[in-house]
């Protein structure tokens, strides 16, 4: 969806560039053992100016575009940015790299968690250490950290991608989700609403989810995964993926495929990685938010922490930039914007 904050031209603009980046200052932080040189401290000798964003994995489409909303943010509130993090999503690849932004004196640890307790540990030291803890686009354990900035409510994201499955498969049939990891807080949440909305809903009571399987993430496995699925059960209807790598990877695979144009794929997409396949007519509809939204506000979330303005209990308000003001709501959960459904009458009005 387009940006909503008055810098969203310059952001997407800088997408790329943001991209091109992110690797490179990753590895760089690694072997030079420096999160950013920040200027202020507390009296835990923490640096307050430092803000660090750990994702799940790097060098992912859709994680270059919520790490350039966080490196905006961080600018806009005048603390020195960095990135560090796996180069694949897995539930302990974060843990050494949390271990480097405590040692180096982080202020704020902005993390999308691969696990939601593998983390826990090492999140507990940084705290000790007098870091603020931000998670965002995937939660930890709620006791590992301070708050928890989240795209959207997650039943409104799973109801969303139902909708959409159930429109074009003619409300009937059998379908499939192609999931990211087996651990993924978001995806499980948003899955697990599906779950029970398929159970409970009579207008869905002629869809049956057949089964559920992991492309950990990676366009080779998640590719590999589609083919699979259309072999395991070739009377499949449709294809729900709630991840960007993942759709974009199942719509790779339909587009050449005898299945193209009678298997129905949706789900969570970038714009810029789905248009070809909207165009082309392998994909009618799919959805998402704004990821850079994401990004941004934690940056936010990260001062007011620092400067004590929340400490994450519900009610709690904080300014974020351009914007506004967001409340802290119940679970210590932040919530960002709506999600927006693509298609071939709007995609090309976005770009990110």
């Amino acid at each position: 969806m387009k940006l909503n904050t008055q810098a969203s031209g310059r952001r997407s603009g800088r997408v790329a560039v943001a991209a091109a980046a992110m690797l490179s200052l990753a590895l760089t932080a690694t072997a030079c053992g420096s999160v950013g040189g920040a200027s202020g401290s507390n009296e835990e000798g923490t640096s307050t100016e430092s803000i660090v964003f750990l994702p799940k994995q790097l060098n992912n489409p859709y994680t270059d575009v919520v790490l350039g909303g966080g490196e905006e943010g961080a600018g806009a509130i005048g603390y020195d940015y960095s990135v560090l993090g796996p180069l694949e999503a897995s539930a302990s690849a974060q843990v050494p790299f949390i271990e480097q932004a405590t040692q180096e004196g982080a202020g704020v640890i902005v993390i999308a968690a691969n696990d939601p307790d593998a983390v826990g540990p090492s999140l507990e030291a940084a705290r000790e250490a007098g870091a603020k803890i931000v998670a965002f686009d995937s939660d930890t354990n709620p006791e590992y950290r301070d708050v928890f900035i989240s795209q959207v409510d997650s039943k409104d994201v799973a109801l969303v991608q139902l909708e959409m499955i159930s429109e074009q498969i003619g409300g009937a049939g059998d379908v499939a989700i192609l999931s990211a990891t087996a651990t993924a807080t978001n995806q499980n949440g948003w899955i697990k609403f599906m779950e029970e909305e398929l159970a409970a809903n009579a207008e869905y009571a002629d869809i049956n989810l057949v089964t559920k399987v992991y492309g950990d993430d990676d366009a080779d496995k998640s590719f590999k995964e589609a083919q699979g699925l259309m072999q395991s059960y070739p009377d499949l209807k449709g294809i729900i993926s709630p991840t960007t790598v993942g759709i974009a990877a199942a719509a790779k695979y339909l587009s050449t495929s005898e299945y193209k144009g009678k298997v129905a794929l949706t789900g969570l997409g970038l714009p810029n990685e789905m248009r070809e396949f909207v165009k082309d007519e392998t994909v009618s509809e799919f959805a998402l938010w704004d990821p850079a939204q994401l990004g941004y506000v934690a940056a936010f979330a990260g001062q007011a922490l620092i400067d004590e303005d929340i400490t994450g209990e519900v009610g709690d308000t904080f300014e974020a930039g351009d914007l506004g003001e967001r409340t802290i709501e119940e679970g210590g959960i932040v919530l960002v914007g709506p999600p927006t459904r693509f298609n071939a009458d709007n995609i090309d009005d976005y770009d990110f």
